[in-house]
């Protein structure tokens, strides 16, 4: 069944949204719409400007998905797009027209597709389209297990501290997954990947039994790894207020350093959408607040 909509003065068609996408609680795609329309004001300023890549699962989560960076060539004419180059693509493709998500329509067009997850760069583009220098460093933190987000959180509060050193903030969210990420606004200093290494593996030589710095599978059990790479301009990194594709609707969600300092159990920095809408009536936008 399709239902036409007007969104904002845009029109769009909104088609079977009684589907099951989240087949453990039947969260459906009508609530995936409702969660991306009603978190909008908070997602959409750290999606603003930059060229978004999306996780589709057409069949839920338990089905086959794909990525899609390319803005779907029956996407409406009023979708913002940006050609960038994309060198040394797998596709042997030159370019990618990448839609840029500015504003409610184009992230209800999206969620409609069933863009579960939105994944964005650490850099921006310019109003004429072109690539922009980073303005946010990530140190994405992935526990291997038995660690859990609880070592994380241990590990953040240090990179807190390195930060501070270098007169940066950090701002924390957990993935939505297992692990969790910290931000930092970014300047021109020194490019955000050689810096983001050097601090890994600082800490890593001061911290050996709780951090590795390096991606092998077999240093990593019972520590947490800094990943620096999501640094690459080529990365992506999920977006705050994102969903992600787990057996629920978990969010990468945004946190107090309180939560970081006091957590005990990985339970208590699960958050799905309706937790994380009442946290936004609560708290509002916590990512960027130091």
């Amino acid at each position: 069944m399709k239902v036409p909509v007007k969104v904002d003065g845009r029109q769009l068609t909104l088609s079977n949204l009684d589907k099951v996408l989240y087949s453990e609680i039947g969260f459906t795609k009508a609530e995936v719409i409702d969660y991306y329309s009603r978190i909008a004001p908070v997602l959409l300023p750290h999606l603003r400007d930059r060229p978004l890549t999306v996780k589709r699962y057409p069949d839920g989560v338990d089905g086959a998905f794909f990525f899609e960076k390319n803005a779907p060539q029956h996407a409406p004419s009023w979708l913002r797009r940006a050609t960038l180059p994309v060198p040394g693509s797998t596709k042997n493709r030159e370019t990618i027209d990448f839609a840029v998500v500015d504003d409610l329509p184009s992230l209800v067009y999206y969620a409609n597709l069933a863009a579960l997850e939105l994944h964005v760069p650490q850099w921006k583009v310019s109003k004429d389209g072109e690539a922009l220098p980073p303005d946010l460093l990530v140190l994405d933190l992935d526990p291997g297990p038995p660690a859990t987000i609880v070592e994380c959180c241990r590990v953040a509060t240090l990179i807190r501290e390195v930060l501070a050193e270098d007169g940066l903030v950090a701002w924390p969210k957990t993935s939505g997954n297992k692990g969790m990420q910290l931000y930092s606004p970014w300047d021109d200093r020194v490019e955000p990947s050689d810096y983001a290494r050097r601090l890994a593996q600082r800490l890593a030589k001061e911290h050996p039994d709780e951090v590795v710095s390096v991606m092998a599978k077999k240093l990593r059990p019972g520590k947490v790894f800094i990943d620096w790479s999501q640094n690459n301009p080529a990365k992506t990194t999920v977006a705050p207020y994102s969903l992600r594709a787990r057996s629920h609707p978990t969010v990468s969600t945004p946190l107090l350093w309180e939560e970081v300092e006091s957590c005990g159990s990985p339970e208590e920095l699960v958050f799905t959408a309706a937790d994380v809408l009442a946290r936004v009536e609560d708290h509002g936008d916590l990512f960027g607040q130091a």
